[in-house]
């Protein structure tokens, strides 16, 4: 706005002595005036280049995850692992999934941890990545009589549960699905609405965020059954806001990159298998 505002000043100021004082002077004026307004620009894009990213995460075990007052997780670990080797000290909010999403869409030097990369979200943002691929598959109790051999089998159940949000239910929408029961929150409900017979098949998590949900609730792995069918399958990214600069997102990608070949970025995984 106050470059803006220098222009409009300038500008009528040039036709105002256009008027009176003839058309040499003029253009000595407008030459200080491209001068001031391209020193205006350039102050302007150094002082955005040193104010900070923001990091927002959200509540998505075991990658990100609150325990104890503490962020945790796998991406979490990658992150601050990257941010060790780049030099970063970006600090971290942890807000509820939606709003951590209209935060990175809306807000300018966000970056937001972890996140699929689809082909929808591709061109909304830029990415250092991949973390870990991961795959999503139904899943029911051990010994219910449910035969399920294909997606066409799935959607014929009377119900399907799954998040009220996120990008599972949005890519089983896209895939047709008509039964679906959104009304859990959270993940952990999932398993408690299956477990108590109150859900026939849910939907969720990747095989590590059962083996997470399952531990919390103190429940045998053997009890749930997975259904052998692949709804969705993705790799998780760091996502940055559209207007992040390159020669952080280089960086960022370069640091991950030394992770892999160090090993460390195999060591962060193989702690939550």
């Amino acid at each position: 706005m106050p470059f803006i505002m220098l222009a409009s000043e300038y500008l009528t100021q040039l036709i105002w002595v256009k008027s009176k004082e003839g058309q040499d002077f003029v253009m000595r004026l407008s030459t200080s005036f491209i001068a001031a307004s391209l020193l205006a620009a350039s102050t302007l894009c150094m002082a955005r280049s040193t104010v900070p990213y923001e990091i927002v995460t959200e509540e998505w075990a075991p990658y990100n995850y609150t325990c104890e007052g503490q962020l945790k997780g796998l991406s979490t670990d990658i992150v601050m692992a990257i941010m060790a080797l780049t030099g970063d000290r970006f600090p971290i909010h942890v807000l509820p999934s939606l709003r951590a999403g209209a935060v990175l869409s809306r807000h300018p030097r966000t970056i937001m941890y972890s996140l699929f990369r689809t082909e929808e979200r591709n061109s909304s943002y830029k990415w250092v990545g991949p973390i870990i691929e991961e795959s999503v598959f139904p899943y029911k109790r051990r010994g219910a009589s449910l035969v399920i051999k294909s997606v066409d089998d799935l959607k014929r159940l009377k119900r399907i549960t799954c998040r009220h949000a996120g990008v599972i239910p949005a890519k089983l929408q896209s895939m047709g699905f008509e039964n679906l029961d959104m009304a859990a929150t959270e993940s952990i409900q999932l398993y408690r609405m299956l477990l108590a017979g109150h859900a026939d098949v849910i939907v969720g998590d990747t095989e590590l965020g059962v083996r997470y949900y399952l531990g919390v609730l103190g429940v045998k792995q053997s009890q749930l059954e997975k259904i052998p069918i692949e709804v969705f399958r993705s790799s998780l990214y760091i996502a940055f806001s559209a207007d992040s600069d390159d020669t952080t997102i280089k960086a960022w990608q370069k640091a991950l990159l030394q992770l892999k070949a160090s090993g460390q970025l195999a060591q962060i995984q193989a702690r939550y298998q």
